[in-house]
């Protein structure tokens, strides 16, 4: 298949998936969908037994299009995103994230999802969101499993951004590097899981999020169903999305 949105190189035995639009690498419908038939065309792929899934140039995205939270598309954006984020949870295939610069929204939710995660020290993640009467999905379900129920809820309450040391500390990433050195851990990282068998690997994987995979398929359609019936009904989130896409300040409905 011939992407326009992203590049996929199939180097045995590691796969390299690269977001490609824009300089933010905004996830837009057509990058989703590209996400979803490079993600089907690595599993298929026997000889591939690990996916690095990284940003072309200074960022690794900036997050979902906020155009496409739009009523006319919301519905198809989240439906067709989160098959991706299910799509890349029950991979067989080891996913690396290598995130820099920006990894904010649907792409800090992109990021968090995969298997490990090595960042530069400086990249900024976040999950923006509320800024614009909206919340993570993603997010929302799983990222407590991962830093813990007070840290989810502060950062996506408040919307606040972080440093990838921080991102580190927290429990988002295995290791947070200088920037000129992102590319030789995660090829360490590559090269030990070249060692191993894919198939072991897989298996391995599988054991690993048996449990949290339930819980998490479960409430991430939850959270679908609120997000469309319920926060999609409010005009405050309508107005903060046509807000930002206008560049100027929400005005909150007070209740």
């Amino acid at each position: 298949m011939t992407y326009k949105k992203l590049t996929l190189a199939l180097t045995t035995p590691i796969a390299r998936l690269t977001l490609a639009n824009g300089l933010q690498n905004v996830i837009d419908i057509p990058m989703i969908q590209e996400l979803a038939a490079a993600l089907e065309e690595v599993e298929s792929n026997g000889a591939i037994s690990s996916l690095v899934i990284t940003g072309k140039g200074a960022n690794f995205s900036s997050g979902v299009d906020v155009g496409a939270h739009r009523p006319e598309t919301v519905r198809q954006m989240l439906t067709e995103f989160h098959s991706v984020i299910r799509a890349l949870i029950t991979s067989k295939k080891v996913t690396v994230a290598e995130v820099r610069g920006n990894c904010l929204g649907g792409g800090a939710e992109l990021a968090m999802v995969c298997d490990m995660v090595y960042t530069a020290r400086d990249a900024r993640w976040g999950f923006p969101e509320i800024k614009l009467g909206c919340f993570p999905p993603v997010a929302a379900v799983g990222l407590a499993a991962l830093v813990g129920q007070k840290r989810a809820t502060e950062l996506i309450l408040s919307g606040r951004q972080i440093s990838g040391a921080e991102a580190l500390t927290i429990g988002l990433a295995n290791a947070a590097v200088d920037g000129s050195e992102l590319d030789a851990t995660v090829g360490e990282a590559c090269d030990r899981l070249a060692q191993l068998s894919p198939a072991s690997l897989a298996v391995t994987k599988k054991a690993l999020y048996c449990w949290d995979a339930m819980h998490f398929d479960k409430g991430l359609a939850r959270a679908e169903k609120i997000y469309l019936d319920e926060l999609m009904q409010l005009a405050d989130a309508q107005e903060g999305i046509e807000a930002w896409l206008e560049k100027r300040k929400p005005k909150w409905r007070i209740s």
